[in-house]
């Protein structure tokens, strides 16, 4: 049995049928032009169940920590999406899972993925595989994931392209085409760190040195990876 690693997911929450595993949550909203903090509620929407599941399926010993952003639609902004990551951090996870992306840069974004890579925490970013930047996936030290259709669910891919770092299966594990792309590869990849930090011996989990924490989670991606290099399109 694996060590149990904290991961926090950045979504839309999960259905009360998930919350097992689950040891806390919250929300994160604008009201009257104020951002607000507020319990965790049940998941409208669907994606973050289906990044938990995909998360849960790879590295089944996990503990997660929801942060919800998404509410009644898929729509938030940098602020709410910064609160949550500093939440996250306080909470004590190891890696966040963001399977999101917003197009513009913003400082209290930037500087919330600082504060969480200096704590040696783990950030992974969906990020289109072609195409404009978007962020957090963007920004230096984060993860940028996104889909391969080369890869099976246990599968990674070592892209390495101006778009994406690595891929990983695109498909939820209903195999629902619709919510198919960059998000669920950056969930199945996100897993696997889950995973890669759960087999970790105890001398090696300390949260500290986090610049050589990241570059050995890199490393050890890269060397997982069944495919190398992006797809060739025919």
């Amino acid at each position: 049995m694996n060590r149990p690693v904290r991961v926090g997911i950045v979504d839309s929450g999960a259905r009360e049928a998930l919350l097992g595993p689950v040891e806390a949550a919250a929300g994160f909203v604008i009201q009257e032009q104020q951002l607000w903090q507020i319990e965790g509620v049940d998941d409208r929407l669907g994606h973050g169940s289906m990044v938990l599941e995909i998360i849960q399926a790879l590295a089944p010993d996990s503990h997660f920590v929801l942060a919800q952003v998404f509410h009644e639609r898929f729509s938030t902004t940098a602020s709410q999406v910064a609160a949550a990551i500093d939440w996250l951090v306080a909470q004590q996870v190891e890696v966040i899972n963001l399977s999101l992306g917003l197009r513009q840069d913003r400082p209290a974004l930037r500087a919330a993925c600082e504060r969480a890579l200096s704590a040696g925490v783990l950030l992974c970013a969906s990020s289109p595989a072609r195409g404009e930047p978007v962020f957090p996936a963007a920004y230096p030290g984060v993860f940028r994931m996104t889909g391969d259709a080369r890869c099976a669910r246990t599968e990674v891919s070592h892209l390495a392209t101006e778009f994406a770092d690595f891929g990983g299966h695109v498909r939820p594990l209903n195999d629902s085409l619709g919510a198919s792309g960059a998000s669920m590869g950056c969930a199945h990849l996100c897993g696997h760190l889950a995973r890669y930090l759960g087999e970790l011996p105890p001398s090696n989990t300390e949260l500290p040195r986090a610049h050589a924490r990241l570059l050995a989670a890199r490393d050890w991606l890269i060397g997982q990876s069944s495919y190398q290099g992006p797809e060739q399109r025919r």
